[in-house]
Order: C-alpha cells, then sequence, then structure tokens
C-alpha cells in the first residue's frame, strides 16, 4: 500500500496569492508603460488640447494610475538602494515626497500651466515626467515595495494617501468654480462634440473619480488592517514578549532572581 500522499496544507495555499500576485506584476508595469505612452501620442495627445475632460484624463494618469501600476508592478530590485534613506525618520521622507507631490500637481493645474498646453504640446513631455516622479515617490512610501528602509505606520500612511488624494480634489473644485481655468482648445466651437460647459464638467469629474478609484481603496485597507492589529490581543502579547524575551524566546525572570 503507498502511503497517501500529504494535501495543500495552509502554508501552500498561503502560497498562491502570493504567486499570482508575482505573476502579475510585471503586466502592472507594461500596462503603465502603454498608459503612458498611449497619452502622448495622436490620437490621444490632440484629443487633450482639444478637450478639457480628456486633459483631465491625462493628468489623473500621469499623477496617480501610471505611478501606482509602476510601483506595485516593478520588482524591488529595480528601484534605485535606499542607502541614504534607510536612517533619515520615516515621517520626515514621506512629508518631502508628499510636498513634492503637492507642489506638482498645484503647478499643472494653475489655469496658466492648463493653457500652455493646449497651446505647446512638447509640454505634455515635461509635465508626465514632473507628475509620474511625484507620484511614484508617495506610492512608494504608501506601499511596501521598498525594502531596508523605516516605513510609517498604517494611519500615517492613510494620512498621506487622503492628502493626496485632497489635493487633486481641491484642485479639481478649484479649476471647475473658475470661468478661464479650461481654455476651449483649438478648432471651431460648431465642430465640437460637446460643448464647453459639458466638458468642463467632465473634466472635474474625471479628476475626482480617478484618485477617488485608486487611493479610497488603499486607504480602507491600511485603517482596517490597523484596526485588526490594535484589536488582536495575540498580536499585543507577541509584540510584549519579543520586546522582554530572553535567551531561548523564552520570558525573562524578574530582576533579583538567580535562575538555577
Amino acid at each position: 500500500m503507498t502511503a497517501p500522499q500529504p494535501g495543500p496544507g495552509p502554508g501552500r495555499l498561503g502560497h498562491r496569492p502570493r504567486a499570482l500576485a508575482g505573476s502579475a506584476r510585471p503586466w502592472l508595469a507594461l500596462a503603465a508603460v502603454l498608459l503612458v505612452g498611449g497619452l502622448l501620442v495622436p490620437p490621444a495627445a490632440s484629443y487633450a488640447r482639444q478637450y478639457a475632460w480628456f486633459q483631465a484624463v491625462q493628468f489623473a494618469a500621469f499623477a496617480v494610475a501610471a505611478p501606482a501600476l509602476l510601483v506595485l508592478g516593478l520588482p524591488t530590485r529595480l528601484w534605485p538602494p535606499a542607502r541614504t534613506a534607510a536612517g533619515r525618520p520615516p515621517a520626515r521622507r514621506a512629508i518631502t515626497r508628499l510636498a513634492v507631490f503637492i507642489a506638482a500637481v498645484i503647478a499643472w493645474r494653475l489655469p496658466g500651466a492648463i493653457s500652455a498646453l493646449a497651446d505647446t504640446p512638447a509640454l505634455a513631455l515635461a509635465e508626465m515626467a514632473t507628475l509620474v516622479t511625484a507620484g511614484t515617490g508617495v506610492w512608494r512610501e504608501l506601499t511596501d515595495q521598498t525594502a531596508g528602509i523605516r516605513r510609517l505606520t498604517r494611519p500615517g500612511r492613510a494620512a498621506i494617501a487622503a492628502a493626496s488624494m485632497w489635493t487633486i480634489w481641491i484642485m479639481a473644485f478649484i479649476t471647475g468654480m473658475s470661468r478661464s481655468a479650461w481654455p476651449a482648445g483649438p478648432g471651431h466651437p460648431v465642430l465640437r462634440a460637446i460643448g464647453i460647459a459639458a466638458d468642463q464638467q467632465i473634466g472635474v469629474a474625471v479628476l475626482w473619480a480617478v484618485p477617488a478609484l485608486c487611493f479610497t481603496p488603499l486607504i480602507y485597507a491600511l485603517l482596517i488592517t490597523w484596526l485588526g492589529e490594535r484589536d488582536d490581543p495575540d498580536q499585543e502579547l507577541r509584540e510584549a514578549g519579543s520586546a522582554g524575551a530572553g535567551p531561548g524566546g523564552l520570558p525573562r525572570p524578574p530582576r533579583g532572581w538567580r535562575s538555577p
């Protein structure tokens, strides 16, 4: 009689989601490259100059969607080594990257910048490089793709994600309320598929929807995981045991006692 083969235990089943996630990572990075490249060449580049809502799609992809796909898709070993940032306080590093992201978002959503993008197609390359770089820095703080550095707590990362999302929302609201912020774009108004007012409203909706779809699930997951760890008494016992464990992992005896 042959011995029964061991079935797939919890350990083996636990590796399947990780393996699936690892196999999907290259496709995420490829999707980011295709997304950025497709928005920089005609006909998408021409639509971005003519329609405000398509320019909003381009901006949201450069600032939020593409950086998220890059950070989640590229392997950890491909990122630059973080030796200089290893000893830096995580809060200071995260706030610096958040400030760079906020500055880039505000700079490219000003009325003058939007008008310049409509008049000069080459500026889209500068917008892409600036926003993708700043957004990648933020998403590297929000995820665990960088090894060897201290990270923010989960509530801190949720706050960084919320601040990034609210920055785009505020700029979308200000731009939508301004009559001169959205350029009409080249071409005769009669040839436009939609009116200028509807174009502006759709553009604001895009700037609200894309950050919400990217940041809200992450904020929810970080907070739920943090609350679950706080409600787990075994986690507190493990942390207390690891902090005061003696040789062999056993709890240290009280002071003044001598082990036999």
